[in-house]
């Protein structure tokens, strides 16, 4: 798989999680927002909660599931990007916090998306 088809298979899948989350009732506030840690895939509001969704997808299952992609090293790097966002976006910072995971792929089903909410503790 080229570069541009990661990307592309990747957006894809950005776009069905956020379609998936918003017919759940979750509001968008921005995607894929970037700092020098790192990228936050999509950041919405459940209820009054701030959600930071990392949206994962595989498309092999031997290269491992897209759940397990998420280690602790990556659970660090979403963390701080979280704090930069608050920091940055100050309006949410009193707001309560979660880390979801969405996961799709041939290991999670395929295209439907397996959604793990408060996946990690920040």
């Amino acid at each position: 798989m080229t570069t541009n088809s990661k990307q592309i298979s990747g957006k894809l899948a950005e776009d069905l999680t956020l379609r998936h989350l918003e017919t759940c009732g979750l509001s968008l506030i921005c995607r894929n927002w970037s700092c020098r840690s790192g990228e936050l895939d999509l950041v919405m509001l459940d209820g009054d909660t701030v959600v930071f969704v990392e949206v994962r997808y595989r498309r092999h299952a031997a290269w491992g599931g897209a759940l397990e992609s998420v280690d602790l090293r990556k659970q660090q790097k979403l963390i701080k990007a979280a704090q930069l966002f608050l920091l940055k976006e100050s309006c949410w910072a009193k707001h309560p916090c979660r880390f979801d995971v969405v996961a799709m792929g041939s290991a999670e089903g395929g295209a439907h998306p397996s959604w793990i909410r408060n996946a990690f503790d920040s």
